[in-house]
């Protein structure tokens, strides 16, 4: 049986994103208690940001100027492509936020190595973990980094981020990022955070909604043997991961409920 994870069920999405928001806003002041902190968060596309849209993007309380927001996985693609999930993220969220006069920090691949006609995807990949090294290792060495909280959805072939169940990137053990050569569904090239890295952050959520991660969700819970991403995840964060969920996603999955607690309201 896996390591059960915290999983909070709503009846509809609204209430998945007013419950996100709350856990959000609290690792936000969890993080920035000492001073001079800021607050570190990684985000997945998908649907995912059009929940973060609905209910955080007008909060008073969140304190964008002290975000540094990251990319859980990029593909690759032109920033103002649909696909593009730092672009997607601009266009619903952080462009508002921006224009309002905030200013948090966003760390995206570099763009202009996206340009000729031939596309380095390792190059890519190494320059992104470059980032994440000047960042979250400065002047000390260290193994990893660790966020504040990482955001996840699930898609219903399993793949969290860009690590899709059975590829050779779920092994990776050393690096922070990595390409991705053949994705097997959207765009094909991609760079992705590798397990290690997500399992480290300091807090993981997932977002699931919907009536076709039904299946997907009750092998997550229940069958960790087939080793799909979602279920290493939960072992690798036991303690550290919750899961915020519409009841559509779940009718089937036998496990655990529990009651969300506001705490900013």
């Amino acid at each position: 049986m896996t390591t059960v994870p915290t999983l909070y069920v709503f009846p509809e999405l609204l209430g998945v994103s007013e419950a996100l928001t709350d856990f959000i806003l609290t690792q936000q002041n969890h993080a920035l208690e000492k001073p001079n902190k800021r607050f570190k968060i990684a985000l997945s596309g998908g649907s995912l940001l059009h929940v973060l849209h609905t209910t955080l993007l007008h909060n008073p309380h969140v304190n964008w100027d002290k975000w540094d927001i990251w990319f859980v996985d990029e593909r690759i693609v032109s920033q103002d492509d649909n696909d593009s999930n730092s672009g997607t993220a601009l266009r619903l969220l952080l462009n508002e936020v921006m224009k309002n006069g905030k200013r948090p920090n966003v760390y995206t691949i570099n763009y202009s190595m996206l340009k000729g006609d031939e596309i380095d995807l390792q190059e890519i990949a190494d320059q992104y973990e470059s980032l994440l090294v000047r960042n979250f290792a400065g002047k000390d060495s260290v193994r990893l980094p660790q966020f504040d909280l990482i955001l996840l959805g699930c898609a219903p072939d399993g793949h969290v981020a860009s690590l899709f169940p059975g590829h050779t990137e779920l092994r990776e053990k050393d690096a922070w990022i990595v390409p991705v050569e053949n994705a097997p569904c959207g765009p094909k090239q991609r760079i992705t955070f590798t397990l290690p890295v997500i399992s480290h952050a300091k807090m993981v959520a997932f977002v699931v909604e919907g009536a076709t991660k039904a299946k997907v969700m009750q092998e997550i819970m229940e069958r960790p043997d087939k080793g799909l991403p979602g279920s290493i995840i939960n072992e690798k964060a036991a303690g550290r991961i919750v899961w915020f969920v519409d009841e559509e996603a779940v009718v089937d999955v036998v496990a655990r409920r529990k009651r969300y607690a506001f705490t900013n309201e």
